[in-house]
């Protein structure tokens, strides 16, 4: 099926196997833009097991795909959050299960040579300037799209409020301290009597743009197995200091599905459905109460993924399947305001779709700004796709 009648996609994983990359809020890319990182899956239609491996690879912008190491780590909505390093260019970054240990580590592969360290602690994301990891306890996030097979969800509904928490991991030296603790989120939560005798966790922690902050989503449901839970977006510095609840549930409850940061070190980026039945993509400053957002642009008008260009002057934005099974992928001047259709994928749901499995677009900047890849699923197999907006975008 063609992605786009004006527009030329070319597919770098080989077909045959199920490759992807993971999620959105981050670059997959090595220093000079030569390698992206890639994951090959054993399957593409149930949740991972136990002891089940994938494969992670690179694969160069000619579709050349070179298997590398393989890791128990890894869920299909975000990988195993393989990341190469700034401070050490032919270095990865990604977890896995230690089995000697039995606990989640995050391990550096380095190009021709192999795993040559690790960090104590798995690693959720890393600062744009390389010298900084986020850490948080997977085994505490009910869904397993988002988290591992290899550790079982916690049984205690109230995690450890004074050990458990935001970890800050020093790349350089390889120390990580607990940042935020549990006890000093509940202090400042909006609504703190409604956390009794409720499951509650942390995930989708992100650095901002000049790596001085970072945000994340605290979370909360009924029981682990709960399909319902409110949302509250927490932001701090990463020396600790302004801690803050930007976003609390009475935001968030069914009108924003993603957040990330924006183009400076206090704008956030969300799809919001606060004007009414349609979502757009707006942007607010953190340090401005009470909040005001700003229209970016009304987008397709449905909830997705979005993030802004290196430069800022540019925002991708995809969608969920609609009825007929297409995912849409765009692209907003953010100074008209205008989208442009860059193509459309067709993802079908097969008998006994498990959600957490799905294939979304997940689109992703290079650092020049100029390539775009996504992982889709429209030719049968999981595969990158790669689209060069040099020309649109001069």
């Amino acid at each position: 099926m063609k992605i786009s009648e004006q527009f030329h996609w070319k597919r770098l994983t080989p077909i045959g196997n199920h490759y992807f990359f993971g999620y959105y809020d981050r670059n997959p890319w090595n220093s000079d833009q030569t390698l992206h990182l890639a994951m090959k899956i054993p399957q593409n239609d149930r949740l991972p097991k136990p002891g089940e491996e994938a494969e992670i690879g690179t694969v160069t912008v000619n579709g050349n795909y070179t298997p590398l190491t393989t890791t128990r780590a890894w869920c299909h909505q975000q990988g195993c959050m393989e990341l190469f390093l700034k401070h050490r260019p032919n270095c990865f970054i990604y977890n896995d299960f230690d089995t000697k240990d039995q606990r989640l580590r995050a391990k550096i592969f380095e190009l021709g040579k192999g795993i040559v360290g690790q960090y104590e602690l798995p690693i959720y994301a890393i600062s744009p300037d390389g010298k900084w990891g986020v850490s948080l306890n997977f085994g505490r996030i009910p869904r397993r799209g988002y988290s591992y097979a290899d550790t079982p969800i916690s049984r205690d509904y109230e995690p450890n409020l004074d050990e458990d928490g935001l970890f800050l991991v020093d790349l350089e030296t390889g120390k990580s301290k607990l940042l935020v603790s549990y006890r000093q989120m509940f202090a400042i939560h909006p609504i703190p009597y409604g956390l009794d005798n409720v499951y509650i966790w942390l995930n989708h922690a992100i650095f901002n743009c000049d790596s001085s902050r970072i945000l994340w989503l605290f979370r909360h449901c009924p029981n682990p197995l709960s399909p319902q839970w409110q949302t509250f977006m927490y932001t701090v510095g990463i020396h600790g200091e302004e801690l803050q609840c930007p976003l609390p549930h009475v935001y968030w409850n069914g009108a924003i599905s993603h957040q990330i940061w924006g183009r400076t070190p206090r704008e956030v980026l969300i799809d919001s459905k606060w004007r009414g039945a349609n979502v757009d993509y707006v942007v607010f400053d953190e340090t401005k109460l009470p909040l005001q957002a700003k229209l970016i642009s009304y987008g397709f008008g449905v909830m997705g993924h979005t993030i802004f260009s290196p430069d800022g002057k540019w925002l991708l934005a995809d969608t969920y399947s609609d009825g007929e099974g297409f995912q849409k992928l765009g692209l907003v001047n953010v100074e008209t305001q205008e989208l442009t259709l860059l193509g459309k994928f067709r993802h079908h749901k097969p008998a006994g779709y498990v959600v957490d499995v799905r294939n979304d677009l997940h689109p992703r900047w290079s650092p020049d700004g100029k390539l775009v890849t996504v992982d889709s699923i429209h030719d049968c197999d999981r595969g990158i796709y790669l689209l060069d907006l040099s020309d649109l975008i001069q």
